[in-house]
């Protein structure tokens, strides 16, 4: 029998029983409101979601403030298919389109060059790893937890690009992409 399942101080794992919780480390609390940082997309895919529809998965890495380096901000857009949780479901399509559009200009704009639906191959070769600024707010929900989500991007140092430089939002309280 494999001795996989035996701990390194040789104890049985089976003494764990059901219930297991990992201690520290991963208590972050969310990052303030209309925090700008600047950022970089170390993940990027077209993923399907439970009831199969289709829509673009970011995670950002923050560089700087210091104070929140290396933290992770994930994205959802939904440019494919229609969020059915959104109060507006159109509204919220065309806005993740302009923010796929900025984050795209903001790296070199070869996303929509390409004159191709995104695949999880182009948005990684064509958005990963390219510095922009970002803003980040701050969701609280009913049970007084908070969870960050991007409200905006821009080029790194937040000057003028030649397309619109920043998706800002403006309606409702509801995450957007």
């Amino acid at each position: 029998m494999s001795n996989f399942w035996e701990l390194s101080d040789g104890d049985d794992v089976a003494k764990t029983g059901g219930k297991f919780e990992v201690g520290g480390g991963n208590d972050f609390e969310p990052i303030p409101d209309k925090t700008e940082c600047v950022a970089v997309i170390d993940e990027a895919g077209v993923i399907s979601n439970q009831a199969g529809l289709k829509l673009i998965s970011l995670r950002w890495s923050i560089l700087t403030p210091v104070d929140y380096k290396n933290r992770k901000v994930f994205q959802k857009l939904w440019v494919f298919d229609q969020d059915p949780q959104a109060k507006n479901p159109v509204i919220k399509q065309d806005k993740a389109k302009k923010m796929l559009f900025a984050i795209d200009n903001n790296s070199g704009g070869k996303l929509k060059a390409s004159g191709k639906e995104p695949t999880s191959e182009l948005l990684q070769a064509s958005v990963m790893n390219k510095p922009m600024q970002i803003k980040i707010n701050l969701m609280k929900r009913d049970d007084g937890t908070g969870m960050n989500w991007i409200s905006s991007v821009s080029p790194r140092g937040g000057a003028a690009a030649a397309a619109p430089k920043a998706v800002a939002v403006t309606e409702d309280d509801e995450v957007p992409f």
